[in-house]
């Protein structure tokens, strides 16, 4: 049985840098890159709202391994959701190409049903 090989940022001169740049997301971004909402620094991995950070085009897609740029905040279940999904921007707005990005409210007030009108 064949050991899957390990990523670039977990190994060999690209983790020293993953590792600093991890350090700099986390002392300077409070705020989940994916969900809009705070990180609690103060939750330990394996908690499903702990700080991680996310890969913004996946290593597997061709992003950097760490490149600060490729890097931003994320609860460890948003990161895990968001897999190796890529999100992109369309109008000023971000949109994932994948149904798990899915609305977190609804403004009901404004909503009316096809047909009906007042």
């Amino acid at each position: 049985m064949q050991k899957k090989p390990k990523r670039a940022d977990h190994q060999g001169p690209q983790r020293h840098l993953y590792e600093h740049n991890r350090k700099i997301i986390f002392a300077t971004q409070r705020v989940c890159a994916i969900c809009g909402k705070p990180v609690d620094f103060s939750l330990k991995f394996p908690d499903p709202m702990s700080a991680t950070c996310d890969h913004i085009i996946p290593i597997d897609k061709g992003g950097d391994p760490s490149s600060i740029d490729n890097l931003q905040l994320a609860h460890l279940c948003c990161n895990r959701a968001k897999s190796d999904d890529i999100v992109r921007k369309v109008k000023h707005k971000e949109e994932v190409i994948t149904n798990r990005n899915l609305p977190q409210h609804a403004d009901w007030i404004a909503y009316r049903s096809k047909g009906k009108t007042k």
